[in-house]
């Protein structure tokens, strides 16, 4: 094997590789005879078929084999002896064509190719005590428990039917058939039966719940509705539309109070232990909400203090996901790809931006990470992968079956959980202070 390096430029390294046909022609040698030896073709004995035979029927097949297996320890060598990190798997090219493959695959000719490795940047990590951070925190007040018990009782409610020929009043919960319609003819996705709406509640188009107050049992009125300028599928914003509606029953809501009823629906020995629960669940929202703030500080801390040559072919790749991601989401609200008062390619700069900071972030937190020799317990990804199997109620088994038999699905697993440990570490190393904040302040969602 011939090995000549015939580029370097940035974080691109370039080889030339010569596989002698020579070698080739004795790999494919060794393998013939270990056929020779198990073989059992028709008209010779066992184990005497002609090598020259076996290359006729198998030689192609096998020399596929063998070139593979020569150009990943060709690779694999060259990767230990230049102590190159690789970004990602080589590029290989074929200066000699398909006529140099096809001499290569009878072991007539010298095998050459050229690959090329993106490799990962070096930087030097550093301290970290120059990095303050405040870290946004919140108490949970009694209203808040409140509000998340009315919350609780709302989604018990109970409902009881009107008499007949009642009338519903807001907060009634009716049950419809509606059919909706664009100058009188039926559009996709304006149809709906045996649905349950509750006036009031503002889950339809603003005007539609208004007009079945006093609606009874059996009524079929009209409701007419103009789509919001800003509604999700652009071609209905803006739009007037008739409902054509079923009323097939009215509920009235009933009393429900925030005691010891409630409680015990819950599944509560009593109202205060449902309240103790409450805050409980309201503090861990509140804790992670703080980390979140705290962790996106930090993340913009890192970003701003590293520098270093990208590899291309990382942020390509996190373009394709992020960008492929915007696309469905868009397709399915029936948007445009391009954001608001900005071109496509304005937008796929945008996106383009937001991918390069996720690579070098993960190549600076994998590197401090690395440096602290950061571990990933198995219990933390046992509790993660039993977390993604309950996500699908039925196929557990096949679920977890999947992640423990697929490495590279179980790594994609494993990277959230190595990042938190790798923010858990930098904690220790920089300087937060606590600044006390309202609870709108601290669940205000912050822009990418």
């Amino acid at each position: 094997m011939q090995v000549t390096q015939t580029s370097s430029e940035g974080l691109k390294q370039e080889y030339k590789v010569v596989l002698p046909a020579g070698e080739l022609a004795a790999k494919l040698a060794a393998q013939l005879t270990e056929i020779q030896a198990k073989s059992q073709i028709k008209g010779f004995r066992p184990g005497k078929a002609p090598i020259g035979h076996l290359k006729k029927l198998y030689g192609k097949s096998i020399m596929s084999d063998v070139l593979q297996e020569a150009v990943n320890d060709a690779n694999r060598k060259i990767v230990e002896e230049n102590e190159l990190r690789i970004a990602l798997e080589p590029k290989i090219d074929f200066p000699g064509g398909q006529e140099e493959v096809e001499r290569a695959l009878t072991a007539e000719g010298d095998f050459s190719y050229v690959v090329t490795f993106e490799t990962l940047p070096k930087f030097d990590i550093g301290a970290f005590d120059d990095i303050s951070l405040e870290r946004p925190v919140a108490e949970v007040a009694d209203d808040d428990i409140e509000k998340a018990l009315q919350s609780l009782a709302d989604r018990a409610q109970e409902f009881e039917a009107r008499p007949e020929g009642g009338k519903a009043e807001k907060g009634d919960r009716l049950t419809i058939d509606f059919t909706g319609k664009l100058d009188g003819e039926p559009f996709e996705g304006g149809a709906g039966g045996d649905v349950d709406l509750v006036l009031g509640a503002g889950t339809f188009i603003p005007g539609f719940e208004e007009q079945l107050e006093g609606a009874a049992a059996g009524d079929q009125p009209v409701v007419k509705v103009r789509f919001p300028e800003d509604y999700a599928a652009k071609q209905l914003a803006g739009k007037d539309a008739e409902f054509d509606v079923t009323v097939k029953s009215v509920a009235a809501p009933k009393t429900l109070g925030l005691d010891e009823e409630l409680a015990k629906k819950y599944g509560f020995e009593s109202l205060e232990a449902m309240k103790t629960a409450v805050r409980g669940n309201l503090e861990a929202d509140f804790d992670k909400a703080s980390r979140e703030k705290m962790k996106r500080a930090l993340l913009d801390a890192l970003d701003r203090r590293y520098s270093f040559e990208l590899p291309e072919s990382l942020v390509a790749q996190e373009f394709a996901n992020i960008w492929g991601q915007h696309e469905q989401e868009s397709q399915r609200a029936g948007q445009s790809v391009a954001e608001d008062g900005k071109t496509e390619e304005e937008t796929k700069a945008e996106f383009r931006k937001i991918a390069e900071r996720r690579v070098r972030l993960g190549l600076v937190l994998a590197e401090i990470g690395k440096s602290a020799e950061v571990k990933v317990d198995e219990k933390d990804l046992t509790d993660a992968l039993v977390e993604r199997a309950r996500m699908f109620p039925g196929q557990e088994k096949a679920v977890w079956d999947y992640y423990r038999n697929n490495e590279q699905a179980l790594a994609q697993l494993r990277a959230p959980i190595y990042e938190e440990r790798v923010v858990d570490h930098l904690s220790k190393l920089i300087k937060i202070a606590d600044k006390t904040v309202s609870r709108e302040e601290l669940f205000r969602e912050d822009e990418e």
